[in-house]
């Protein structure tokens, strides 16, 4: 790629940078091109080049990269089975889920969970279902830093 054909492309690096923020933030939610590059704000098609471009993958193919690492996390720290995993980390087939999991770890979520159950204490599924994951942004939750003060208007 030219110099000339690069600088539109950087020109979009803060627009990129949302959409794969929204990526990051929301990769267990049904995310889809068009949502994307409405993040983006450029069309679907100028946003998937460019997004390639910039980031040597496609949109897709980096949301399966995220979704499979955070596995890798409840897989390794959780006591969670391999389907509740599957889940919480935005898939709906168990199937799709082992067949990415293997093709980008090289083994199946089973036999990776398999290789950390010893060692330190799993975190309880029912924690991780009640309080969340720790790494979405949960607004319904959020504490003041300071406390009302009711002589203030």
């Amino acid at each position: 790629m030219s110099a000339s054909a690069r600088r539109p492309v950087l020109a979009l690096l803060p627009h990129l940078r949302k959409a794969r923020d929204l990526v990051d933030r929301q990769y267990a939610d049904p995310l889809d091109l068009d949502e994307l590059a409405r993040a983006a704000g450029v069309s679907k098609y100028h946003f998937l080049r460019a997004f390639a471009a910039v980031y040597g993958r496609t949109p897709a193919v980096y949301l399966a990269e995220r979704r499979i690492e955070r596995a890798q996390d409840l897989l390794r720290s959780t006591n969670l089975t391999v389907t509740e995993v599957c889940m919480l980390v935005g898939y709906s087939s168990l199937g799709s889920f082992s067949a990415k999991f293997r093709q980008l770890v090289g083994v199946t979520p089973s036999e990776y969970q398999g290789k950390f159950a010893d060692g330190a204490p799993h975190i309880p599924g029912c924690y991780v279902f009640m309080h969340g994951l720790s790494d979405r942004v949960r607004r319904d939750t959020a504490i003041s830093e300071k406390p009302e003060d009711p002589g203030r208007p």
